[in-house]
């Protein structure tokens, strides 16, 4: 995969900082407040922004979230255009982040296969 330029890794942390601040701060629905936007990616022409979420609870409570994002979607992208100063706004794709939940697995299964610390030489 190409590294991102410069520019559109700029616009992406615009872009990131903007959602979080309408989702944490100006958001009406209950279920988007839980959202945390934890990276955004774009192209070299930032028509596109892939938005990777996280939500705290279990797998109904992402459901319910990504579900609010879908329905926030046109609203949000307005917003990130006109706070962004972009010339366009970006089409918002969001995508749950699942990486959280990889690494306590990953750390579920070093904990039963490496001894406890108190038991090491």
């Amino acid at each position: 995969m190409k590294k991102e330029s410069r520019r559109s890794q700029r616009v992406a942390d615009v872009v990131r900082s903007v959602l979080s601040n309408l989702l944490l701060i100006e958001a009406h629905d209950p279920e988007l407040r839980k959202v945390t936007v934890t990276e955004v990616e774009m192209p070299p022409d930032l028509r596109l922004a892939r938005v990777f979420f996280s939500v705290l609870g279990g797998e109904a409570d992402r459901e319910r979230a990504a579900a609010s994002l879908e329905r926030a979607s046109g609203y949000l992208r307005g917003e990130v255009g006109r706070r962004s100063g972009l010339r366009y706004a970006p089409e918002l794709v969001f995508l749950q982040d699942r990486s959280l939940e990889q690494g306590a697995r990953v750390e579920e299964i070093l904990a039963r296969v490496l001894p406890p610390k108190d038991e090491e030489p």
